[in-house]
């Protein structure tokens, strides 16, 4: 009976681990195929140049990855630093707190004289912060006023007649040397009359007297200024250049006294 009944089950088991055996053989001989699929695939000509850039491919992201990686890893040691900071801060003040909280009772009180000195302290910087009489500020000087320069929209608005054969370039050579009278002559204006030389206050002084009342606070200069501060020559052609200044409103003419006043606008 016993060997009846043993039969069967050792013929089960045996099966079992056959199949086990048969798949196991199976899965070697499926992973051969294709290894050897792919081998032959990357015999072929057409395939290897891929498969050669796939290669470089892997290489550059292997680096990648290993940097990313000590980079990661340089930012969890500076983290694990900043939390020992922080700790570090934490526990200094919670010290201070403790020392400002439990201050000895026993500790020297300051003496008379110490307190005398602290007195006096403070009231020479009561003193010192105490300012005097607050001085007048100096009177803010007006910037000096200089002509624009002509623009080439501008220059071409002005009448053929007017230009002849004056050049763009010219004109704006023309207001520059003006600019250089006007602050040139303002400067001195400004100047304290004392620190003047002899010659500085005379031309002073001719400028006060050319001042009239329509260029009171106005910015203006006269033929003398120009042959006292530029080389310019006061000849036809200057007087042709005023007349495009005045057309293209960058001056205008105040006369009396036999004196014609060129006022910037």
């Amino acid at each position: 009976m016993g060997r009846e009944e043993g039969g069967p089950l050792r013929e089960i088991m045996a099966s079992s681990d056959l199949e086990d055996l048969s798949l196991h053989i199976n899965t070697k001989i499926a992973t051969i195929k294709k290894i050897l699929q792919l081998r032959n695939i990357g015999q072929e000509p057409s395939l290897k140049s891929m498969l050669c850039k796939i290669g470089q491919e892997m290489t550059v992201l292997h680096d990648l990855l290993n940097k990313m990686e000590a980079e990661v890893q340089q930012q969890e040691k500076l983290k694990d630093m900043l939390k020992e900071l922080q700790k570090s801060a934490e526990r200094e003040q919670k010290e201070a707190q403790h020392l400002y909280e439990n201050i000895p009772p026993y500790l020297p009180k300051p003496t008379q004289s110490c307190l005398a000195g602290q007195i006096v302290k403070s009231e020479n910087q009561n003193k010192v912060v105490e300012p005097a009489r607050a001085k007048k500020p100096p009177k803010e000087q007006r910037p000096i006023k200089e002509a624009a320069l002509i623009t080439a929209e501008e220059f071409e608005s002005v009448p053929g007649y007017m230009k002849g054969r004056l050049s763009y370039e010219q004109i704006n050579a023309v207001v520059q040397e003006i600019n250089k009278a006007v602050v040139g002559k303002y400067k001195i204006l400004h100047q304290p009359l004392k620190s003047m030389s002899a010659p500085v206050r005379n031309l002073y002084h001719r400028f006060q007297e050319e001042e009239t009342k329509d260029t009171k606070g106005e910015f203006f200069f006269v033929e003398a200024d120009i042959r006292e501060f530029t080389q310019l020559k006061l000849d036809k052609r200057f007087h042709s250049i005023l007349n495009i200044l005045r057309h293209c409103q960058r001056l205008r003419e105040v006369r009396g006294s036999r004196l014609v006043r060129y006022v910037l606008c």
